[in-house]
């Protein structure tokens, strides 16, 4: 029997050239596909495995959530208020040791019901033992983009590491009826020499895959290129030709005018991570210069070591708010673009724009559901403001990801929350020995 399902709304958001506001919309999913997107319209005798209604709803494309890792979420709190060099190497690089395979298991599917419960349909993950990550996946419904994180300082290493993620890309890509896909994830220009990230640029030209990687994060790390390298971080990837391939920037904090012309010219994908980016000091990447050169940016968190948490729509109004204040400006990213920046660039960010963030016929159904009838959202004078400048991640109702329900009334349908919570609670104990 063909799953047909009817989902009625007051509100219903999707992308086209622009975004389009429906009042009184409906869509109709036909095995996992949106097969009609828009107003609502009079249906006789039509055979519906389910209707939905929507009532006092609104329906949007489901958060993209472009740079995570997620297993971290095991390190919530654990260092916080410390520079990023410090964190990394005093705290965050010692415990990580310690990790086991089933570690990241568990800690990924903690991120994932944090994310399903805030709207996220979709994330981008770069981490160690990735086998176990996609299996997190596999059994929760998301969508993810995964990347086995690669480290080249060490000759060995930088073989095994490649490997790895060579074997993540062949056993995961195009799994889950499509809903998991993988990159190739070197770690950054300071953790992965030149030479190697010219071998990584071939794999992923063998592999046919796209290339996710952290990128001028800090005044330190580019202080440090030049030093070793006589280039910023940028100018040494463009030299090597790695954005000569799809690749997916990180962080991008740093950057100069030229560099920014750069990563439009080469259509290289940011991911902009104001959340993460504050609370570790690193700076404020110039988001306003990105969208006026033409770059594509979309959004992420960073982990939950970093964040602390993976609400997607913390880091929309943070992109919202942030340009306005530091260029004393209040036309900057208004509440349309900043939305745009966590759906439909999130796809197109992930290269899976042809899949999602759209909600248009054709497109798959990941969507999300936010109830509207709380005194926070009242009066709805402007929708995509409320949803940007009021709203909350507990707002979020419903969540679909190719046509599965993972989330209904506020109850995770695929997951067993108290399990998870359990198990992670354990293996936190374990690593963190206060």
């Amino acid at each position: 029997m063909i799953q047909k399902v009817l989902v009625k709304a007051d509100y219903l958001l999707k992308w086209g050239e622009e975004l389009e506001v429906i009042s009184q919309g409906e869509l109709v999913i036909e095995e996992g596909f949106v097969s009609y997107s828009g107003p609502t319209l009079q249906r006789n005798n039509e055979n519906f495995t389910r209707i939905i209604k929507g009532e006092n709803k609104l329906v949007m494309p489901g958060f993209i959530n472009t740079h995570t890792h997620a297993a971290m979420s095991l390190f919530r709190g654990y260092a916080d208020d410390m520079p990023l060099q410090e964190w990394l190497e005093k705290r965050i690089w010692p415990v990580e040791a310690k990790l086991k395979k089933k570690d990241i298991y568990w800690g990924t599917l903690l991120a994932i019901c944090e994310m399903i419960r805030g709207g996220t349909t979709c994330f981008a993950d770069m981490y160690f033992h990735m086998e176990e990550a996609a299996k997190a996946c596999l059994e929760s419904g998301i969508r993810a983009s995964l990347s086995q994180g690669l480290v080249g300082m060490d000759a060995l290493q930088g073989i095994a590491s490649l490997e790895e993620g060579k074997k993540i890309v062949r056993n995961w890509h195009g799994k889950g009826d499509g809903r998991i896909t993988a990159m190739l994830g070197p770690h950054a220009p300071y953790t992965c020499p030149p030479d190697y990230l010219r071998k990584v640029a071939e794999v992923a030209d063998s592999l046919q895959v796209p290339i996710h990687i952290h990128l001028a994060e800090t005044r330190r790390e580019v202080e440090e290129s030049v030093q070793k390298y006589g280039k910023r971080p940028v100018e040494l990837m463009e030299q090597i030709g790695l954005l000569d391939r799809k690749v997916l920037a990180a962080h991008c904090v740093h950057l100069t005018q030229e560099e920014i012309q750069t990563m439009a010219q080469k259509k290289t994908a940011i991911a902009h991570n104001p959340g993460s980016n504050l609370k570790l000091g690193s700076g404020l990447a110039p988001l306003a210069d990105f969208l006026k050169n033409g770059v594509l940016v979309s959004l992420g968190t960073d982990s939950a070591a970093s964040n602390n948490n993976l609400d997607m729509l913390e880091e929309v109004r943070l992109a919202a708010l942030l340009s306005k204040g530091l260029l004393e400006d209040p036309t900057l990213i208004p509440a349309v673009e900043a939305l745009k920046l966590a759906t439909f660039n999130g796809a197109k960010a992930l290269f899976l724009e042809e899949k999602v963030g759209t909600l248009n016929e054709g497109s798959r159904a990941d969507l999300i559901m936010f109830k509207l009838n709380s005194s926070h959202l009242h009066p709805l004078h402007g929708i995509p403001a409320q949803l940007v400048y009021a709203a909350l991640s507990s707002d979020v109702e419903m969540v679909m990801v190719n046509g599965n329900i993972l989330l209904e009334n506020g109850d995770l349908k695929t997951l067993d929350e108290e399990r998870i919570l359990f198990e992670t609670g354990k293996i936190s104990s374990r690593l963190v020995n206060y």
